[in-house]
């Protein structure tokens, strides 16, 4: 099965490399499940250099339906895929680019173990930002959860804004507008990710935590999308906007 596990993991990567998406890996593989999926990521990682944090993926109730299940699934976030603030983000090196707002969690200390709770994720942070994810699926077709996991829960590229205190924030109720091209095209509050973000993140913690793993202190958390996420194009613009956590804007070239 690791065998396996390679190949699939190489089909994906040659995705990435040619820029063209490949069909589901569950259609050659119709025996994958979670832990391939899970298996599959970890060898990319392995390949992807420093570790910058981590993203969650279906954290909306209306997502885990549509998806046929009842909890978020979990990506990581390469260094090399952060977004310099006021840098282009270069649409070329991407299959089919979109891009959803997000609440970052930047994390003041480590945080690990099987029953963390929002509370904990919380104390533990040092502060929240704007961001916004570029997601891109090297798959076509219809996905399964497994396919979703093995493909990095389709992280692409990554912006962060001003990291600002947490202090008095309730993040279940602030404000999340999208734009795009000077339109508004999604509006939630922070209660879309899982009813609270920093419950997505405890989850994110307790899933880390059945693989020996946790967070570290300045890692970074996209605690999950919180409008659909819109398709971008060369010279598109991009504005995420959070109450009380500000604006960032992106260009496409």
């Amino acid at each position: 099965m690791t065998e396996d596990n390679s190949e699939l993991a190489d089909l994906l990567a040659k995705a990435a490399f040619g820029r063209a998406p490949i069909a589901p890996l569950s259609d050659q593989a119709p025996g994958l499940d979670v832990d391939a999926g899970y298996a599959i990521q970890g060898l990319a990682r392995e390949a992807a250099g420093p570790l910058a944090g981590w993203k969650l993926g279906v954290t909306s109730r209306a997502e885990q339906a549509q998806a046929g299940t009842d909890s978020p699934v979990r990506g990581f976030l390469a260094s090399s895929n952060a977004l310099d603030l006021g840098k282009p983000l270069a649409s070329d090196e991407l299959i089919q680019p979109r891009a959803e707002p997000e609440i970052v969690f930047i994390m003041g200390r480590d945080l690990s173990g099987p029953a963390v709770t929002a509370a904990d994720v919380l104390a533990a942070t040092a502060s929240v930002a704007t961001g916004i994810e570029i997601l891109d699926s090297r798959l076509g077709g219809q996905v399964t959860v497994p396919d979703l996991i093995a493909d990095n829960a389709s992280a692409g590229r990554f912006l962060v804004g001003s990291p600002v205190p947490l202090d008095g924030i309730d993040l279940r109720l602030i404000g999340v507008v999208l734009e795009h091209n000077g339109q508004v095209v999604g509006t939630a509050a922070g209660a879309a990710a899982l009813g609270h973000p920093a419950a997505a993140v405890a989850w994110l913690v307790r899933s880390l935590a059945a693989a020996g793993e946790g967070l570290l202190a300045g890692q970074v958390v996209l605690s999950g999308g919180l409008t659909a996420a819109v398709p971008v194009r060369p010279r598109d613009v991009v504005v995420a906007s959070i109450d009380r956590l500000g604006s960032v804007e992106l260009g496409v070239a």
